[in-house]
């Protein structure tokens, strides 16, 4: 998903779940930065490097694919955009080494979503925020996983969008190139995507890459041929699965607001979108790759206040002048312990599961300190619970 959903679309939820305005804004910003918050950010502010939600390019480029590379990887990437469904799934006839890979392939309404979400419980607008991004990326990038792997993110050359005119449905042929800086053609089908790399291990086969852009735009439906499900087509709506994603938002942000006792898989709050909903299809039915100006307008219709752009030079101002002391209390400071929270979480449960892919882990709640230097801030954070003091 892009800026358009994850900050926008995310802020509609958050107005619609009973947050208020600047409440909403804090809530999608945070959501947005997990898409922004990369070690060479970190270290521009001196923050924890451990706490990187996401990896520019050229740290990519520059990543190790050794073991203690491809868990750090995948530490990153399984915990913020491609959320396992299913840590014990199971497929006849593989290798452990397959299935532990298998096992982290991304989709909606899986037992982590739930701990995801119930973990950002009274933690504060920003872990609301970094909630909302995992769970909606679990909608859009189902099928894939956070780990560098070619059988299983591997895709054939099939790909075909399906459009809908005149009662009927018609298949367009989809084209990659490989060039990042070229431009997409959303009418001509030509998008852009990873270059094939036949080593299983490359990071050219990390998440949705040999997809290119496709999983990210809302108004795409097509068939293609995934590796993991033995190049059997498949079809992927994004349409449907992007309406889905923002019930299930707001649903999760009515719990977090208190609106709701628990929190469940399959559930969506169906009636509180009801009289926007035609307008939410048609948004996501428009045929190009930025709906930021629609899903603003909607904001703004919905909340009656403007919705201003991410505003990242000021949050990055109000943690850089923030004395040691309060640093944790700014906005920056309550999105990195809540994606520490975030990451330390997904990591232990994979690791409980009997997969070391996203590296060692101790439950902290249970054994402590065990000198996993990367994580002390978080065990601070919960012994002073600082998450708790919103902005005065």
């Amino acid at each position: 998903m892009n800026k358009d959903f994850h900050y926008y679309a995310t802020y509609c939820a958050a107005i619609i779940a009973g947050f208020s305005h600047r409440e909403s804004i804090r809530i999608c910003s945070s959501a947005l930065f997990v898409d922004m918050c990369t070690r060479t950010y970190l270290a521009k502010i001196g923050g924890p490097r451990m706490a990187a939600t996401t990896q520019l390019t050229l740290e990519m480029a520059d990543a190790r694919t050794d073991i203690l590379g491809l868990q750090d990887i995948t530490r990153i990437w399984s915990s913020f955009h491609f959320l396992p469904r299913d840590l014990y799934a199971k497929k006849k006839k593989r290798s452990r080494i397959y299935m532990d890979k298998y096992r982290l392939i991304c989709g909606p309404n899986g037992d982590l979503v739930v701990d995801t979400v119930k973990l950002a419980a009274n933690k504060g607008f920003e872990a609301a925020g970094v909630a909302m991004h995992v769970l909606a990326d679990t909608w859009a990038h189902q099928h894939f996983a956070g780990t560098p792997s070619l059988v299983i993110n591997n895709t054939d050359d099939y790909f075909f969008e399906l459009i809908q005119k005149d009662g009927r449905v018609y298949k367009k042929p989809i084209v990659f190139g490989h060039n990042p800086s070229a431009a997409e053609d959303v009418n001509k089908g030509i998008y852009t995507n990873t270059v094939y790399q036949g080593s299983e291990n490359s990071v050219m086969n990390l998440g949705h890459g040999r997809a290119g852009h496709l999983p990210d735009y809302s108004f795409i439906r097509y068939k293609y041929l995934p590796a993991w499900n033995d190049y059997i087509e498949m079809v992927k709506d994004n349409q449907s699965d992007y309406l889905h994603a923002f019930a299930q938002m707001v649903y999760a942000l009515g719990y977090l607001k208190g609106r709701y006792s628990d929190f469940k898989k399959n559930v969506y709050d169906w009636s509180l979108i009801e009289p926007i909903e035609n307008e939410i299809r048609r948004l996501l039915a428009v045929r190009r790759t930025d709906d930021t100006e629609d899903w603003k307008a909607l904001g703004e219709y919905l909340s009656g206040h403007e919705v201003t752009d991410f505003n990242l030079k000021g949050f990055q101002k109000e943690y850089m002048a923030a004395s040691k002391g309060k640093k944790d209390r700014t906005f920056l400071g309550r999105f990195i312990i809540a994606a520490l929270a975030q990451k330390s979480m997904v990591t232990n449960r994979i690791f409980q599961s009997g997969n070391t892919l996203a590296g060692f882990s101790v439950d902290f709640h249970e054994n402590g300190f065990k000198g996993i230097k990367d994580f002390q801030k978080l065990l601070e954070a919960e012994k002073n619970r600082k998450w708790e003091k919103s902005d005065e």
